[in-house]
């Protein structure tokens, strides 16, 4: 079982702003805070947001390192719901002409990105 998952973000207030409605739309909690990050946690796993002095560049999915999270969400009316919501929590649905089989005739997902560029698909159980 994935034990955590800490992304270091540029700017935590505008990071917070899209994870922070996303993982409590999924049901996780908040689960720590302190001065530069915040996390959220669902059964034994936590998600940490952090606004790193050590970071140095921008996030970049299409380079080494993570591409993106892909969450569970629930039925495709939870996919869609969440998806419909996305855009006024500051995500933008990625392959739109294919949604919401962008992964495949058998995959029903969102794939949401941030300003940041961080990836999110939410997948249909």
């Amino acid at each position: 079982m994935l034990h955590h998952i800490e992304l270091w973000v540029p700017d935590l207030t505008r990071a917070e702003a899209t994870f922070g409605w996303l993982f409590p739309a999924l049901g996780w909690t908040e689960f720590q805070r302190w001065t530069a990050g915040v996390s959220w946690k669902l059964d034994r796993t936590y998600v940490v947001v952090e606004q790193s002095p050590a970071l140095t560049g921008p996030h970049d999915r299409m380079k080494s390192g993570l591409n993106h999270l892909a969450l569970h969400a629930g039925t495709r009316s939870d996919v869609d719901r969440l998806t419909a919501e996305a855009e006024q929590n500051g995500w933008r649905l990625m392959f739109a002409d294919r949604h919401p089989h962008a992964g495949g005739p058998d995959h029903y997902a969102a794939f949401l990105e941030n300003t940041d560029g961080f990836e999110i698909e939410l997948v249909a159980a």
